[in-house]
C-alpha cells in the first residue's frame, strides 16, 4: 500500500504536468516517509518505472504509462501538500491513498470559468503587446468564442494538431471579422492577444527546466510537443491571414 500511494502520486503528477524532478522527488518523499529506504523511480515525459525492496525479501514494480496531456496545477499543488503532510505522520498508507484518488477526481474549472478566463487573458495580453483598450475588448470576444468552440463544439473530440490548427484559425477569423466591421485598430495586436490561451507556456518552461535538470529526454519530449503546438497555432493563423490579404488585396485592385 505505501509503494501504491508513492505511486499514485507519482502518476497524478505527471499527468497534470508536473516536471520530472518535482515527481521524483514526491515518489522519494512519500516512500521514505513510510519507511521505504529503496525505493528507485525512473520518470519520462510519458511514463514512470518505480521499484522498491521490503524487508521480506519481496521486490515490488510499478510501470505506468501516462500520456502527455493538459496541465493541472490544482492537482499539482494538492500532492504536494499531502506529501508533505504524509511526512508529518498524519495520514497511514491507506489514508493518503484515499486522499490521492479524492485529487485524481477533482474535476476541472467550470466551463463558463474556463471560458471567462480565456476572455480576461486575451483582452489583458492584447493590451500587454501594445494594444488600445478597443482592441482588448476585441480580443477579449475573440477569446471568449475561442474556448465556447474547443469547449462546447470540439470537447476533446479532435487530435491536439487539428484543435489547434482549427483554434488558430477560428479566433483569428473572429478577430478579423470583428476588425472588418470596424472595431478595433491594431489587427496584429488583437490576434496576438487572442491566441494566447492556446499558448502551451507551462510546458515550454517545464522542458526547459527538465533539461537543466539534466533529464533531456522528457525535457526533449515537452519541448518537442511544445513546439509542435505553437507550430500548429501559428499554421491556422497563417492561414486565414493569407486568405485575409488575398481577399482585401483583390478587392483593392482597380
Amino acid at each position: 500500500m505505501a509503494l501504491n500511494t508513492a505511486a499514485l502520486a507519482g502518476d497524478i503528477l505527471l499527468e497534470s504536468g508536473a516536471e520530472i524532478s518535482r515527481v521524483e522527488e514526491t515518489i522519494n518523499r512519500i516512500a521514505r516517509a513510510y519507511g521505504i529506504e529503496s525505493c528507485d523511480p525512473f520518470v519520462l515525459s510519458s511514463g514512470f518505472f518505480l521499484t522498491a525492496d521490503s524487508n521480506s525479501d519481496q521486490n515490488f514494480a510499478w510501470v505506468r504509462h501516462i500520456p502527455l496531456s493538459a496541465t493541472r496545477l490544482d492537482r499539482v499543488t494538492a500532492v504536494n501538500q499531502l506529501s508533505r503532510e504524509i511526512e508529518q505522520g498524519i495520514y497511514s498508507p491507506t489514508e493518503a491513498y484515499q486522499k490521492l484518488q479524492a485529487i485524481q477526481k477533482t474535476p476541472a474549472k467550470a466551463k463558463w470559468c474556463q471560458i471567462l478566463a480565456s476572455g480576461i487573458g486575451s483582452g489583458c495580453f492584447c493590451y500587454l503587446f501594445g494594444g488600445d483598450a478597443i482592441d482588448s475588448i476585441v480580443s477579449f470576444i475573440a477569446g471568449l468564442l475561442l474556448y465556447v468552440y474547443l469547449l462546447c463544439l470540439v470537447k476533446g473530440r479532435l487530435s491536439k494538431i487539428a484543435t489547434n490548427i482549427s483554434g488558430g484559425m477560428v479566433v483569428t477569423l473572429i478577430a478579423v471579422l470583428i476588425y472588418q466591421m470596424g472595431l478595433g485598430h491594431h489587427l496584429n495586436e488583437i490576434i496576438i492577444g487572442a491566441i494566447i490561451p492556446l499558448v502551451p507556456g507551462v510546458a515550454f518552461t517545464n522542458g526547459i527546466r527538465d533539461i537543466a535538470d539534466q533529464d533531456y529526454i522528457a525535457g526533449a519530449v515537452r519541448m518537442l510537443d511544445a513546439l509542435l503546438v505553437t507550430f500548429s497555432i501559428a499554421m491556422g493563423v497563417g492561414l486565414i491571414i493569407i486568405g485575409y490579404h488575398q481577399i482585401v488585396g483583390s478587392m483593392l485592385l482597380p
